[in-house]
């Protein structure tokens, strides 16, 4: 098998998620830590139903956050490689020319089986995630059904507020039914003195006036969804634990002693009846032997379960610092042979119908040298540029040269030939941050923000590589076709002196291509250049006759011998250029 068909996007998802969920859990550990510290500190968090299910947020949330590729921004750790990790790599060729030049693909070796490993145990965790999903949502297809046959084999009793139906079953007075609430009372409580009969209706009655049937279902739906992950179960626990404290504090505020000694003497007595007790449902018995003391404790001294907004600030602010440092402390995964793109769109100019449009066209990148056309107008229309030949700049130490060619005298003509830097950098310069960002929102190019890397106030020489301002393919063409249809708000000579300097060829089939190529780096969350990978743009517009077609061919892919922008270029004139007539 070949290397470059090992990985694809759909492997980088599925390790992503695996990441994730391995991340899901590292948090789940610290938001127990900072639930336990604060219950110890501050024992009226038990009965705040609010600050569990909200730890069961803080865990969902830092799953998703990982998955989301903007965060990697915001980490800490550097981005593992899955390709360097999964195998070594044999080295690439020497770097010997500028930032603009490329490197050689790494040598990749036939035998891939650390690395076909690793795709297996992605998607194997996907196939188990997936069946554990599935496993969940059975077990409480299961139960939903048993709770139904018990009120259908019941008898429906005197009006509630809901449904009540008394059944012959051991099992603990329950609510249930998120949509549709129903009260299930089992005939046993007929051998319970009136007054706790009155107690525990009371007690269903006030979880039903609570919307503690919403919470509850709230905390399984989290639960279910990140099942594998132990701490949301009991998160999850403490939850229903907080719900069943919270209504004991509501049914016996102002009470007497003597009607909360009765309440836990039936509650002692309902436990000594039931079964194990439902989970989905809310019910008066829902405690187990260990926390029966602990319940009958609060009952009888409710002061513990008093709401504290010292404990849930305490404990927000210990989430949200679980949630963060789960952010930052979470590596990224980086594969430079997945992480390609490519788009080719083709549109007619006059009529704007879509003729070619396939990849990734709405996805923007730095435009890099493409951005000399925009310099063009806004030089020609300002008259800092003349004519193809005036003015020449002379070279200075110091200008950008990164190429060898650069470092000389520079005309308009031979700049869009060669993509100097320091040419357009003078034009931009001298224009002014005001009227470019007068011109760019003008001509409404891209993202229209050439605020240049965040800290160095770059924006006049730099936002267009590698820096603040993108632009997609579509975006591109919609720019082409208002220079074409000279839609834009420019003077005459601005457009004629463009189309004369841009560098241009006939071809066989009769189609005169205007075109500029662009090359950058992606920039790594690190904000280091990536030395491995590259774009590529080839942009302008094909006439005919009459007719006129403008085109953006973008592509991200690994460094090669030769700049990606004539790759694309090269591509887009053998694949696409020679098929004109049949668009």
């Amino acid at each position: 098998m070949a290397l470059s068909h090992l990985f694809t996007g759909i492997d980088l998802l599925a390790f992503q998620f695996l990441l994730a969920s391995g991340g899901c859990v590292a948090a789940g550990l610290g938001v127990w830590v900072v639930m336990t510290l604060c219950r110890r500190w501050l024992p009226g968090i038990a009965a705040q139903r609010s600050v569990w299910l909200l730890g069961q947020c803080t865990i969902i949330a830092a799953f998703l956050l990982i998955l989301l590729p903007q965060s990697e921004r915001l980490r800490l750790l550097p981005p593992i490689d899955i390709e360097e990790f999964a195998a070594p790599r044999a080295p690439a060729a020497a770097n010997t020319t500028n930032v603009a030049a490329s490197s050689q693909p790494p040598v990749a070796s036939e035998t891939a089986s650390p690395r076909i490993y690793l795709t297996w145990a992605a998607y194997g965790w996907l196939v188990l995630y997936a069946a554990g999903l599935g496993d969940a949502l059975v077990r409480l297809l299961r139960i939903r059904r048993t709770l139904h046959a018990l009120a259908a084999a019941g008898h429906q009793t005197s009006a509630q507020p809901m449904d009540t139906f008394e059944v012959d079953a051991p099992i603990s007075p329950m609510l249930f039914g998120l949509f549709r609430p129903r009260l299930l009372l089992p005939r046993h409580l007929r051998g319970f003195d009136s007054g706790q009969r009155q107690l525990i209706l009371d007690h269903e009655l006030t979880h039903w006036r609570r919307r503690d049937l919403h919470w509850a279902g709230a905390g399984i739906l989290l639960q279910t969804l990140l099942w594998f992950n132990p701490f949301m179960r009991l998160l999850r626990n403490r939850l229903a634990w907080a719900l069943e404290l919270g209504c004991d504090r509501d049914v016996l505020q102002g009470r007497p002693p003597a009607q909360r000694k009765a309440y836990a003497a039936a509650l002692v007595a309902q436990l000594k009846l039931q079964q194990a007790p439902i989970t989905t449902a809310l019910a008066f018995g829902n405690v187990t032997h260990d926390t029966l003391a602990s319940r009958i404790a609060l009952i009888r001294d409710p002061r513990g379960a008093l709401h504290s907004r010292w404990a849930r600030i305490a404990t927000v602010a210990g989430l949200a610092g679980v949630l963060a440092a789960s952010l930052a402390l979470q590596p990224s995964l980086a594969s430079q042979r997945m992480a390609q793109l490519s788009c080719t769109t083709l549109v007619d100019a006059a009529t704007g119908q879509r003729l070619l449009h396939d990849g990734q066209c709405d996805a923007r990148a730095t435009p890099a040298s493409t951005f000399n056309i925009v310099v063009s107008l806004m030089g020609f229309d300002s008259g800092i540029l003349v004519d193809e030949h005036t003015p020449v700049m002379p070279y200075k130490p110091g200008y950008t040269d990164w190429n060898e060619s650069w470092r000389t005298e520079t005309d308009p003509t031979s700049w869009l030939i060669t993509s100097n830097v320091w040419f357009a950098q003078n034009v931009t310069r001298q224009l002014g941050e005001a009227r470019v960002q007068r011109y760019i929102d003008g001509f409404g190019y891209g993202n229209r923000d050439i605020s240049g890397d965040a800290g160095k106030h770059n924006g006049l020489t730099m936002s267009w590589i590698g820096s603040s301002l993108q632009i997609s393919p579509d975006e591109q063409v919609d720019f082409l076709r208002k220079i074409v249809n000279r839609q834009l708000p420019l003077s005459a000579k601005a457009y004629q002196m463009t189309g004369r300097i841009l560098p241009a060829q006939t071809l066989a089939n009769g189609w005169t291509i205007h075109g500029k190529t662009g090359t950058a780096s992606p920039v790594l969350p690190d904000g280091s250049d990536d030395k491995q990978r590259q774009y590529g743009w080839y942009v302008g517009w094909a006439t005919k006759g009459a007719r006129t077609i403008v085109f953006a061919r973008m592509m991200l892919d690994h460094r090669q011998q030769t700049y990606a922008g004539a790759r694309a270029r090269q591509a887009f004139l053998s694949e696409v250029a020679t098929q004109l007539d049949t668009l």
